[in-house]
This record gives C-alpha cells, sequence and structure tokens, in this order.
C-alpha cells in the first residue's frame, strides 16, 4: 500500500507497510485506489457524454458515494470496495456505450482507467494486489501532488454532496464538475500549470458544495442559533450517534420517540443541536464524549449501541465490535451495518433501539454544558454588537481555528494557542478541532462569547460568509484587510476542501498544522506559500503574538 491522504500518515510521508495509521489494511487502501481509478474511468466518459448532452445522475451519485467511502475512517472492508468496483466498472462500460451510441467518436487509444477489465471478484482483488491506480505509478512528484490536492479535494466535496443529497438536495453544476475532475485525472499530458488550475477550480467548486449543503441544513432544520448543550447524562439508555448526516439523526430521534431510549451526539454530531427543528425531541438528552479519535475508551463507558453515519469510526475493540451499528458508506466487518433508506422514508433502525433497551446507561464522564451555534445568520443577528466591539477596541482580533481533531500530542499547540490569546481576541471555529478549546471556559466580550461555534466542518462556508461580511461593513476592500487570523487544523480530506475553498475566495496567509500536508511536494508546497502565504505552525506564543500583530 501506499497512502498519504490523512495528516497522520507515516514520518508525515506515506503509510507504505501492512497497516496504515488509520488502521486500515494494505487490502484495503490497495481497493480504494483502484475504486478511485475506476471512478475517473467513469469520470472519463461521463465528460464526453455530456458533451453530447448525456447526463446520468445515478451515476454522478454513486461515484460521489464511492469517493466519500474512501476518505480517512469511513470505510474499513475489503468486501465494500469489492462490490463497488464490479459496480464501477459496469456504470463506467455503460457510460461508454451511451456515448458511443450518441454518436461519438470513442478514441482509439484511451486511459487505463477507461479501459482496464475486472470480470469477478478475484480479478478485482489481483489487480488491487498488483498496485494498479496506486500513487506510485505518477513519476513525477509534483504532478502526483497536484493531482492530490484535487483528489482529496473531490473527496470532500464528495462528502458535502451526499449529505446534502439525503436532504433531497442534488446539483448538476457541482456533480458534473465531479466527473470531469476524475476524468481530467486520467490525462498524463495535463501538466502544473493546468493542475494548478483544477485545484483552484476545486476549490471554487468546494465553495458551491459547502453552500448546497449549508442551504439543505437550514432549509430542512432552521438555521442554527446559540444553544447551550448538556454534556452530563440521565439514568434511561442510550444511543451514542457520531458522524455528520442530519437526516440520519432525525430518523432516529423520531423513531425512539416514547421508547425510553435517550440520544446523544458525539464528535461532529454536536452541532445537531443548534438547529431549531431537533428542540421538540426531548430523548435528544446531550452531548458525550469528545472528538473522533477520544471513542475508544468513551464507547466503552457509554454501554449501548453506537451508531457512525459518516467517517469518524477507528477501528473498534472486538469486544464493542457487536454494538458498533454503521450506515451509509461507513463500514466495518463485524460491525452490523443499517441499510440505507432504499425509497423508503426513514431508515430502519430498530435492531439499535432494541439493543438499546438491553444496556445499562451511560457512565458520566463530565457534567458541564458547551455553547455553540454561531452560524452565519446567528452571527449576523449580532453584527452591530460585534463591530461595535471592534470600533470600541474591546476586540482587537478574530482568529478562524476551525478544522479537525486527531490524536497526535502535537494538537495540543492549539489548546494552547486558544489559552494564550488575549481576552480581546475572538475564536471562530467549526469542524472537531473545537474539541481543543471549547471547555476551557473562555468566558465573553460584552456578552459575545470568545469561542464562536458555527458547527461541523462543512459550516467552515459559515465562517468565510462572517468574514466577508464584516469586510462589508467595515468598507474594506480586500478581506484580508480585517483584523483576522487563521490557524487551522487538518485531518482529512475534508479539511483539505475547507482549504482550496479559502483561498478561492482570496484568503490568504492562512496556518496550517500540526504539519503541512505530506502529499504537498516541495514545489507545490513552496507555490502556495509564495501565492497565498501558506505557512505552517511555530510555537503557540510566537504564532499568537504574531497573529496579534496582524502577521
Amino acid at each position: 500500500m501506499f497512502c498519504h491522504q490523512c495528516q497522520e500518515t507515516m514520518k508525515n510521508s506515506g503509510c507504505s507497510l501492512a497497516k496504515g495509521v488509520c488502521g486500515k489494511t494494505d487490502e484495503v487502501a490497495n481497493l480504494q485506489d483502484l475504486l478511485i481509478h475506476a471512478c475517473e474511468g467513469i469520470g472519463y466518459w461521463s465528460a464526453k457524454g455530456e458533451e453530447k448532452g448525456i447526463y446520468d445522475e445515478g451515476t454522478a451519485f454513486f461515484v460521489d458515494k464511492c469517493l466519500f467511502a474512501t476518505i480517512t475512517n469511513a470505510n474499513f472492508s475489503a468486501d465494500y470496495f469489492v462490490t463497488n468496483i464490479l459496480a464501477a466498472v459496469a456504470r463506467r462500460d455503460k457510460a461508454r456505450a451511451a456515448f458511443a451510441a450518441a454518436g461519438g467518436a470513442v478514441p482509439a487509444a484511451v486511459p487505463d482507467a477507461a479501459s482496464f477489465s475486472a470480470a469477478d471478484s478475484s480479478a478485482v482483488r489481483a489487480l488491487a494486489a498488483a498496485g494498479k491506480g496506486g500513487w506510485l505509478e505518477i513519476e513525477n512528484e509534483d504532478v502526483r501532488s497536484l493531482r492530490s490536492l484535487v483528489l482529496y479535494g473531490l473527496k470532500g466535496i464528495a462528502a458535502y454532496v451526499e449529505h446534502a443529497y439525503a436532504l433531497e438536495k442534488s446539483s448538476r453544476k457541482v456533480f458534473s464538475f465531479m466527473l470531469r475532475a476524475l476524468g481530467q485525472l486520467t490525462d498524463d499530458g495535463l501538466g502544473a500549470d493546468a493542475l494548478t488550475a483544477l485545484v483552484l477550480e476545486t476549490g471554487a467548486m468546494g465553495v458551491e458544495a459547502m453552500a448546497l449543503l449549508d442551504g439543505a441544513n437550514t432549509g430542512t432544520y432552521g438555521s442554527p442559533r446559540a444553544t447551550t448543550v448538556k454534556t452530563g447524562v440521565r439514568d434511561r439508555p442510550g444511543i451514542l450517534i457520531s458522524g455528520h448526516d442530519l437526516r440520519d439523526l432525525h430518523d432516529l430521534l423520531e423513531q425512539t420517540k416514547g421508547t425510553g431510549v435517550d440520544v446523544y451526539t458525539h464528535g461532529e454530531m454536536l452541532p445537531a443541536h443548534y438547529y431549531p427543528f431537533f428542540e421538540k425531541y426531548d430523548n435528544l438528552y446531550g452531548n458525550y464524549g469528545g472528538a473522533w479519535w477520544s471513542q475508544g475508551p468513551e464507547i466503552e463507558k457509554f454501554h449501548g449501541p453506537v451508531l457512525f453515519t459518516s467517517n469518524c469510526i477507528v477501528p473498534p475493540r472486538e469486544s464493542q465490535k457487536a454494538r458498533i451499528f454503521t450506515t451509509g458508506v461507513v463500514g466495518f466487518d463485524g460491525c452490523p451495518q443499517v441499510p440505507d433508506r432504499n425509497g423508503n422514508p426513514m431508515k430502519d433502525f430498530s435492531a439499535v433501539i432494541a439493543m438499546a433497551k438491553t444496556c445499562q446507561p451511560p457512565e458520566e464522564l463530565e457534567n458541564g454544558s458547551i455553547v455553540g451555534g454561531f452560524g452565519h445568520d446567528q452571527v449576523f443577528a449580532l453584527a452591530d454588537k460585534v463591530v461595535a466591539a471592534v470600533k470600541s477596541g474591546d476586540v482587537k482580533r478574530f482568529v478562524v481555528m476551525a478544522g479537525c481533531d486527531g490524536r497526535a500530542s502535537s494538537r495540543g499547540y492549539y489548546t494552547d494557542v486558544a489559552s494564550e490569546l488575549p481576552k480581546d481576541a475572538i475564536i471562530l471555529t467549526a469542524g472537531c478541532a473545537k474539541y481543543r478549546y471549547n471547555k476551557l471556559g473562555l468566558g465573553d466580550i460584552g456578552g459575545i462569547p470568545r469561542v464562536l461555534d458555527a458547527g461541523q466542518c462543512n459550516d467552515s462556508y459559515s465562517l468565510a460568509l462572517i468574514a466577508l461580511k464584516l469586510k462589508e461593513v467595515f468598507g474594506l476592500a480586500d478581506v484580508n484587510d480585517l483584523p483576522l487570523s487563521f490557524d487551522i487544523a487538518w485531518y482529512e480530506q475534508k479539511a483539505v476542501l475547507v482549504l482550496l475553498a479559502l483561498l478561492s475566495l482570496g484568503f490568504k496567509k492562512i496556518r496550517l498544522g500540526p504539519t503541512l500536508p505530506g502529499f504537498l511536494s516541495p514545489g507545490v508546497a513552496g507555490v502556495l506559500v509564495e501565492k497565498f502565504g501558506i505557512m505552517g505552525i511555530t510555537d503557540a506564543k510566537a504564532d499568537v503574538a504574531s497573529m496579534m500583530g496582524g502577521k
């Protein structure tokens, strides 16, 4: 195997042994590469087909789910990927046939992704074991790096679009771009300039994808509002739900009403409490635990079943597998899978609920509260107060500390930064990075909390809108003239997409840590530093001093 898509990749270079740092086996890693290779083939023929007026949303969504399944900590099941590779090859060949039937001229030579054969599961496993479609087939380091940026950005888009699709919102523009970009990744003649342009286009399309999901979430569940979330427990059985899919939470809450079973959020599901729609469910009790990487011991103390709705699962303890349920693109061998809706109004969570009724209530980890819900509409409602605080000098700086959390001890840096920031600085956050400081009790400035949590990682879109609104309010020509600094934590591919989206919106001087991505070649990293001012983190005190000084 060779995988370099996450921040924890071995030696910040690439996992190349029998198992990745995330826990996936070399077999699964190689199968994921082959699935992406097949999806690139679908993209190749779909882009040609669209020139002939052919568009198949079902195929576009299939590719979307395949990309999402390959995100770090989403799916560890080899059988899942074998099944979907065979399905992808069939869809790819169907797209080729449709193009030809529409009068398209099939080239004499087509890329391997658009033509390789895989007749059965044995053939698929053999091709994957041979490394077909893997990164090491690309010899040019800068080309490999730029292709990585595009692909990982596409994976981020896929995640956000999948959640919007669950709420019956889709965008042909985004789907078509995804397919076209995948097709372009098969072109070995695409040089650094063209790939750089594609990277930036991926960022711009990421803004579209995040706006799509924002509209789907707020249109269905209302705009997030300032909310206090309990972190304690009560003496009833519970179900712990993790991930990002609000539709899954909605289904679960409906089915647990009146059953005596409580639902607790974990990790990136915390921001669900911020949506007014969910206020009516008294069985949505509170948030349990912290970020994704702490789930092992927290699951042990929770006692009840745990439902994973999107990426964030880590290889569970053998003793926990029977009460860990997965759904959607999530998969782990030995854990029961809840099927998709398949035309039904809800997923069937009856097995999860039945198990919960037999379990002891969760042990209390803490007994406090978390304040959040500061999406763009809520902050816009506070705009006059925020502007007055800036003009009076009560607020000197906004620091965007959005992104991911992770296991590395170096991530204590973000707790240190939050603690070191002076009391006239406000933290804007989204994503599970907030668990490094959202329980520190940093207080407020004239009633404005010093930690403004917009929500999940996709809600970094809210932070961008807030910054653009402040630029407008203060009459600035350039958003980079705001008293605003970026100190972003990244872990997986959705964070890569958020970074590209910020760059496409014109934001510069972004600190990125705890390490710069291992998939960036020195040449590509140099361009990001020179053109966009991307920088690594150093020491918390030094970085705070630099940010407060406008650097």
